[in-house]
């Protein structure tokens, strides 16, 4: 403040005083989402035990979100066609954002969409949650995913190549309880052990009452 009230800081610096703390504040709020996701997957798993089915289905509001991400396509438009696309896709992410000195804030977030080519392809989207700003020469896209404001959310367990079983556990309870799919399911990366199967994910599909 001194500083400023001497005026040794120029116009430059102080317009970006404010930049740098909305970066901390991003960054912040996506570590604290990560968190309270985290807390929500081990209290289901607490009260499943011995009580409820693993498959219980929480609908909530999920934040809006920015993401490095890169992008490939896969056939058929199935774990079995994605699994062999999307490890690679985030091999690359990792190196192209360790290149560029851009941190990761937060989980991986993957979501697809039907190509409109051919409606067994799929465009692959694998995004690692980040607080950096967009600027030039980056060889990745930089992407605000939009808030959910409601979204059928279901925690999986285990490997994304066993994932299948989770997302039909959560299409019938969505037909079920009266609502109906706006959109593509994103996965949420909340825990990633070198053991495949100790992975936690939380698949998030958007929907409305139908």
């Amino acid at each position: 403040m001194r500083s400023i009230l001497d005026e040794r800081v120029g116009s430059g610096e102080l317009r970006g005083m404010p930049r740098l703390r909305r970066t901390d504040l991003a960054a912040a709020m996506a570590a604290d989402a990560v968190r309270l996701a985290q807390v929500e997957a081990r209290l289901r798993t607490i009260e499943s035990e011995g009580l409820m089915s693993s498959s219980d289905v929480v609908v909530k509001r999920i934040a809006p979100v920015r993401v490095a991400e890169l992008t490939g396509t896969a056939m058929p438009f199935a774990p079995e066609g994605i699994g062999p696309v999307i490890g690679p896709l985030y091999d690359e992410l990792d190196r192209r954002l360790s290149a560029a000195g851009v941190a990761a804030t937060g989980p991986g977030v993957a979501y697809y969409e039907v190509s409109p080519d051919a409606e067994d392809t799929a465009i692959v989207h694998a995004g690692m949650t980040i607080a950096a700003e967009p600027r030039a020469g980056l060889d990745f896209a930089v992407v605000d995913l939009p808030e959910i404001e409601n979204a059928a959310t279901i925690v999986h367990r285990g490997s994304v190549d066993e994932i299948m079983s989770s997302l039909q556990a959560l299409a019938r309870w969505i037909e079920a309880n009266g609502y109906r799919s706006t959109g593509h399911a994103r996965e949420l990366y909340l825990e990633c052990p070198d053991d495949r199967d100790q992975w936690v994910t939380e698949l998030q599909e958007p929907v409305t009452r139908a």
